[in-house]
């Protein structure tokens, strides 16, 4: 009977698997599930020490204080890291639940491991200090920090491998943001939302990062003369000629009127996404800014607006919309957020309507201000627009 029970049993298929695919199917489980599968069989007991993508998230914190106590969880990470065999190429730390020692000590053990790929997210923690032993991991190709203070210690000379750095509601403290940037040659992606610094980076440095393909930075640390016009932001762009996706954040900027000059080129083609963030739709000067880079990026396929969320008397554009003139060809995607109903957000809108013979979609997310009556009203005018596109579809809510 054992015999037979032999026969029919099923093939163990996943176990005669090679390890680097076994390795693989680990990395699509929750990090504690992964490390349970040491329980299956005696052949199993160790293979989730092969991993080399650890995911610490809020999912995995949750699940070890529900099972094991609060009191106990910088214990279990160590003990964790300590039976793990080879490199660790790639991590996400969501380290809300751990103290500052636990959250060194884990940068302190990826730093020797050969991290290559880091996230590092905790709003709640603006004033911490991430550890040096961040800065001797050389080998990074892709650094997400959201949240802490990130302060390069002296004489740092960059990551040379870097390809892509998201600093988004960090504190900058330590030497020059510029001068650090210029240490990092080889990105590709820049993202500096939110970020808080003190100080202004000038545009020089930016454009040294001639492979830059996505950028998002704050108007207001860049460095100029007086105010910032959109001649800035053309030489910026003329200078980064892979660029492909471009993030202005006008928050606190001081902006002048005054469009390109004859030395820049007529239209950049490369660029083919466009953000524009906290746009204030009561400002003549913004809204003339804005617009004096749309006519200049000609090939735009997505454009994502965000409105401040202040109410201001509307200062009304001037703008006129032509007529029969396509300026906008390629516009495929428009995404508006914090839609309030103003004249000259409603006048956009109707440009691009009226400018765009590609265009599919207009999404656009209404104010937490606005009333469902409100809303309504305005969805039918917008309705009602002229479209140079006939697929153009508006989708408001």
């Amino acid at each position: 009977m054992a015999l037979e029970a032999s026969e029919f049993a099923p093939e163990d298929y996943i176990s005669t698997m090679p390890d680097n695919v076994i390795t693989s199917i680990l990395h699509q489980l929750p990090l504690q599930d992964a490390v349970r599968t040491g329980i299956l069989s005696r052949n199993w007991r160790f293979k989730w020490t092969m991993l080399t993508q650890l995911k610490f998230n809020e999912e995995f914190f949750v699940y070890l204080m529900k099972t094991k106590g609060e009191n106990s969880l910088g214990k279990i990470v160590s003990r964790l890291l300590l039976h793990l065999n080879g490199a660790v190429t790639k991590s996400v730390l969501v380290p809300a639940l751990l103290d500052v020692e636990d959250i060194h000590h884990l940068i302190l053990f990826l730093s020797r491991k050969g991290i290559k790929d880091l996230t590092i997210t905790d709003w709640s923690k603006p004033q911490v200090k991430l550890p040096t032993h961040l800065f001797s991991c050389l080998e990074l190709k892709r650094l997400n920090i959201y949240g802490f203070c990130f302060h390069p210690p002296p004489g740092f000379h960059g990551f040379p491998n870097l390809l892509s750095l998201e600093l988004r509601g960090v504190q900058y403290g330590g030497s020059d943001l510029g001068e650090f940037l210029t240490r990092c040659p080889l990105l590709e992606i820049l993202d500096l939302g939110y970020l808080s610094y003190t100080g202004n980076v000038k545009l020089v440095e930016i454009t040294k990062l001639v492979n830059l393909k996505i950028l998002s930075l704050s108007l207001c640390h860049l460095e100029t003369t007086t105010t910032i016009s959109p001649c800035n932001v053309f030489e910026l762009v003329g200078f980064l000629p892979k660029l492909q996706e471009l993030g202005l954040d006008f928050q606190d900027c001081r902006l002048t009127e005054g469009g390109a000059t004859k030395k820049f080129p007529t239209a950049f083609p490369a660029l083919k996404a466009l953000k524009l963030t906290r746009i204030d739709f009561g400002d003549g000067i913004m809204i003339s800014f804005a617009f004096e880079m749309l006519r200049h990026f000609p090939n735009l396929q997505t454009l994502d607006i965000i409105a401040t969320r202040q109410v201001t008397d509307p200062f009304p554009i001037s703008i006129p919309i032509p007529e029969g003139e396509y300026n906008m060809r390629e516009l495929r995607s428009v995404l508006f957020r914090n839609f309030k109903g103003s004249k000259n957000e409603v006048y956009l809108i109707k440009y691009f309507l009226a400018c765009c013979p590609s265009l599919k979609k207009i999404e656009i997310q209404c104010d937490w201000c606005l009333q469902p009556i409100e809303q309504l009203i305005h969805a039918r005018k917008l309705l009602m627009l002229h479209r140079a596109s006939p697929a153009a579809e508006i989708e408001f809510y």
